[in-house]
């Protein structure tokens, strides 16, 4: 995965994350994309429903990243 330093996440806009509010999974690149969904289920704190708004924020990153995204629904990952 590509590092972002510190500054370089600091800079970013608080719209450039899969959740804003925390600034947590970053959605800059394919690597960062493919990194958020794999790590979506251990961000703690976070409601239902900022789950569904930042699944809909990784869709569309991995849209133009073109990240294939299997799942339907944040709730199928890590399901076999």
């Amino acid at each position: 995965m590509t590092k972002l330093s510190d500054q370089d996440r600091d800079d970013l806009e608080k719209g450039a994350f899969a959740f804003p509010k925390e600034r947590k999974e970053p959605l800059e690149n394919a690597s960062h994309v493919r990194n958020a969904i794999a790590r979506f289920n251990q961000v703690k704190g976070v409601s239902d429903e900022e789950r569904d708004m930042a699944w809909k924020r990784i869709k569309a990153a991995a849209k133009k990243f073109d990240v294939e995204v299997s799942e339907k629904s944040w709730r199928e990952i890590g399901r076999d």
